[in-house]
């Protein structure tokens, strides 16, 4: 069976490394696998509705590569820190 990266425990902070992590069937699975850096975090209501203390968090990152920032952001559950992959 695959090993399936998870998600770092707490949250991510500004500067944090990490690789998009998302399912093929997912709408923005054309950034999966892209490595990134996070520019800024952002907080909603989101964890009291699913109960998931993380699911709060919101990131915009930067790809790495091209330093071009994303038009779209992340959820926690989206993203995996580069050093737990590597």
């Amino acid at each position: 069976m695959e090993d399936i990266p998870q998600p770092k425990s707490d949250s991510y902070t500004v500067g944090d490394q990490v690789k998009i992590y998302i399912k093929s069937d997912d709408p923005d699975s054309r950034y999966h696998g892209v490595v990134c850096e996070i520019q800024s975090v952002r907080t909603d209501d989101l964890g009291v509705e699913t109960g998931r203390s993380l699911d709060v968090y919101s990131y915009t990152v930067q790809e790495i590569q091209s330093g071009d920032e994303l038009p779209i952001s992340f959820r926690h559950r989206d993203l995996v820190p580069v050093e737990d992959i590597q």
